[in-house]
């Protein structure tokens, strides 16, 4: 086992483990950590704990300090300035023309890089792009292309359900999501129904999913002809929650029949 506190450096953004070294830190202390992207505000979404070495990557970096007062303001005033290169990044694109969207913006701590996010249906020439703002804001420009759902993630809103997006509130990784998933549970696939924030397939499609295979493996399928001891019709409908199924007999007759019951 291997002592590590998890980090985010953005309100919904994914954990990051780090080693705490000799530090004594707690969750949500704010924290200076040192990435692959540089130096880094971050704050701290759980407390000390221990995990296998298989469940991590190693090897570790440590926290570098707890944030101070000073390091506090220098963030705050890194914010500032990124919303206004924000600004004047969204005015560059629309000059340029370019069929691509930026949403957010973001120094590193130390200010060596600013990184701007944007969404595109398509790859984008933005090197022209990159140049002005290199030659505007005399440090290294990245410009990252992110998916829909990556958006939905960091901009958060309220799903169908009326609860805070699954992706802003916990999940840290996106599985695959199928169409399949939602015939598997007998939904109507009308993308209003089906679709999240993002106009992706919804994630919560992947959570019961497994559930209802389980539950189908004995049941008939949707259109198969079956006879039980009383009743031959063909299935119409299927309720594998609660181990029942319709058939739909020759006089029209709809019948509610127990899976447990055998049929061929």
């Amino acid at each position: 086992m291997i002592k590590v506190i998890g980090i985010k450096f953005e309100n919904s953004g994914k954990v990051y483990y780090f080693s705490p070294g000799n530090l004594k830190i707690k969750k949500n202390y704010n924290v200076i950590v040192e990435t692959e992207r540089g130096i880094q505000f971050g704050i701290c979404a759980t407390g000390i704990e221990e995990k296998k070495e298989e469940d991590i990557y190693l090897p570790l970096k440590e926290v570098t300090r707890v944030a101070t007062k000073k390091d506090v303001e220098v963030n705050k005033k890194n914010k500032i300035a990124s919303q206004k290169a924000l600004v004047f990044s969204r005015e560059l694109v629309e000059k340029e023309n370019l069929d691509m969207k930026i949403y957010d913006a973001s120094y590193t701590f130390d200010r060596k890089k600013l990184i701007f996010k944007f969404i595109a249906d398509e790859r984008v020439d933005f090197r022209n792009l990159a140049k002005v703002l290199a030659g505007k804001y005399k440090t290294r420009i990245e410009l990252r292309q992110i998916g829909a759902r990556d958006k939905a993630k960091e901009v958060s809103g309220l799903g169908p359900c009326g609860r805070p997006l699954c992706c802003s509130e916990f999940l840290t990784n996106f599985d695959g999501i199928s169409i399949n998933m939602a015939k598997n549970q007998g939904l109507a696939l009308n993308p209003s129904k089906i679709n999240g924030s993002c106009g992706r397939l919804l994630c919560c499609l992947g959570y019961e999913d497994e559930m209802y295979s389980y539950y189908k493996r004995n049941l008939p399928k949707i259109g198969q002809l079956v006879k039980t001891k009383e009743y031959t019709g063909r299935v119409k409908e299927l309720s594998p929650l609660t181990n029942k199924y319709k058939i739909k007999t020759d006089d029209d007759m709809l019948i509610e029949i127990d899976g447990n019951e055998k049929w061929k």
